[in-house]
């Protein structure tokens, strides 16, 4: 749980896609590895300037599950938007 507690710098990272539209799942686990070597404290993913629109619910709920487990207990904060509270709600649920 992100509180008072959070110390650090978190990363803003990117959601690595494919040409194609598809998201790049080597890419993810790259990524994660670069900021966990490069002493990040934490990673901060899909936020709303970003490419968190373009991703069905699906999408979101499997970036972020291989993510985090790959992460191995960084923290990691997630975003959750959508056009309506009820399918914010949703999302959220599933994370």
């Amino acid at each position: 749980m992100l509180n008072e507690t959070a110390r650090g710098v978190y990363a803003i990272a990117p959601t690595p896609f494919h040409n194609d539209g598809r998201i790049d799942e080597n890419s993810i686990d790259r990524m994660v590895d670069f900021y966990e070597q490069a002493d990040r404290d934490g990673i901060t993913i899909l936020g709303i300037m970003g490419e968190s629109p373009k991703l069905d619910q699906d999408e979101a709920v499997a970036v972020t599950s291989q993510l985090i487990r790959r992460t191995a207990g960084m923290p990691v904060i997630v975003g959750v938007s959508a056009p309506g509270f009820a399918t914010m709600r949703t999302l959220a649920g599933r994370l």
